[in-house]
């Protein structure tokens, strides 16, 4: 029976390599001379810190601009607000990995609403789909792709 996994995953290694480059590009420009600027991470929560709240946005921008090179998509990132004391500012961005359970019972439901002939079962941090026919399950993927969750999917493990 044809089945696929629906994910949402980061390349850890691309992750890693983005903020390096980020790093990089902070360290070389001119108007973040002498000021300490840096991306931090430590267990997929990122953490840029900079002078003022105005380099903080900048960094947002390069670490973006890095992101889209990598083929990481910025969706899955989530923004605290900016923690400002008397010399540096803070943002903490969290890097959203895996399927949680009320996201994984808003796909099974949007799944079941479309009447395609295909079953889906929440597996942990991702949902299978199964199905009689490779046409269904590609409709289901279409359908997928179309909704709007706020959490970028993929489609993993297509097996015939």
């Amino acid at each position: 029976m044809p089945s696929f996994d629906v994910v949402s995953e980061i390349d850890t290694h691309e992750l890693a390599n983005a903020i390096d480059q980020t790093n990089r590009e902070i360290a070389n420009r001119f108007d973040f001379k002498g000021t300490n600027s840096k991306v931090e991470e430590k267990n997929a929560i990122l953490t840029l810190i900079g002078p003022a709240e105005f380099q903080i946005k900048q960094m947002t921008d390069i670490l973006h601009a890095k992101f889209s090179k990598r083929g990481i998509d910025i969706g899955c990132l989530e923004y605290d607000k900016i923690e400002e004391s008397l010399s540096e500012s803070r943002q903490k961005i969290t890097v959203r990995q895996g399927l949680d359970k009320d996201l994984a019972r808003k796909l099974v439901k949007l799944i079941k609403t479309t009447k395609l002939k295909v079953q889906s079962s929440i597996q942990g941090d991702q949902v299978r789909i199964n199905g009689k026919k490779r046409d269904d399950l590609q409709e289901a993927i279409a359908f997928l792709k179309e909704q709007d969750l706020g959490l970028p999917l993929q489609y993993t493990n297509f097996r015939d």
